[in-house]
């Protein structure tokens, strides 16, 4: 993923709320969000990114969940291993959070850099890789795009404020704050070494600047009382064109 907003233990009928949006090149070939049932794991629920294999968002059965997301270095080179095989890694392990990401530290090198965000109903822990330093986060309310956890991107703030102001508020209200195509200032925009061109068109929560590059999907994840758990999903192709949407819940 490329923007995420969070919010964690706000409520003991809803212990994670989480949206987001992927952006990707759209001819990546990806699958749907669904069950992975053929893969032999019925109990996982996530979209699949059929180049690499991995996901960039998903949830158990059980209430594990992941999500990853890039962090944006021009110049770094092509790692080993895809950044996305990482929260699928976790889903599928035995290990706990800190467990995960404790292992993981000693393989960083074998990654571009990403955010990892790896939890369950009772602990919820995040890995900036360029750190090195997993973190166990507090309740709160919590964004990451492609810096570092709570980055000051103008994008990062308004989802991490709409989603603090929107916390009882239906999927229809939270995807309305995921599809805000707004471009921000030249001056408030971070200086990431892509070009300026490409700062300005990534500042948006919804890309829609390129046919060939955009936001590929808006996800919501809900952790609900009694083991409830519901993903959604919309999907979006080339310029913002609707290409359906997926809800599925396990309780």
């Amino acid at each position: 993923m490329c923007l995420i907003a969070f919010a964690w233990q706000q409520s003991p009928q809803q212990p994670l709320l989480l949206i987001g949006n992927r952006d990707e090149f759209h001819h990546r070939p990806t699958r749907a969000l669904s069950e992975w049932a053929a893969e032999g794991h019925p109990e996982l629920l996530a979209g699949k990114d059929l180049e690499a294999g991995g996901t960039w968002l998903g949830v158990t059965r059980e209430g594990r969940f992941a999500a990853v997301t890039n962090i944006r270095s021009p110049g770094a080179a092509k790692a080993p291993k895809s950044r996305g095989q990482l929260p699928l890694d976790y889903l599928l392990g035995a290990l706990g959070p800190a467990d995960f990401l404790n292992t993981l530290c000693s393989a960083l090198d074998q990654y571009t850099g990403f955010n990892l965000l790896v939890g369950d109903r009772e602990q919820l822990w995040f890995l900036n890789s360029q750190h090195g330093q997993p973190r166990r986060l507090e309740p709160g309310i919590y964004a990451v795009s492609n810096a570092d956890l709570d980055s000051p991107w103008p994008k990062t703030l308004a989802l991490r404020s709409g989603l603090a102001n929107n916390l009882n508020a239906s999927d229809d209200a939270l995807f309305s704050l995921l599809a805000k195509d707004q471009l921000y200032p030249d001056n408030q925009l971070p200086n990431t070494g892509i070009s300026l061109e490409w700062e300005r068109m990534l500042s948006a929560a919804f890309i829609v600047g390129l046919p060939e590059y955009g936001t590929r999907s808006s996800s919501i994840l809900r952790l609900q009382a009694q083991d409830r758990v519901r993903l959604n999903e919309r999907r979006f192709g080339p310029l913002g064109e609707p290409q359906g949407e997926t809800c599925k819940e396990w309780s």
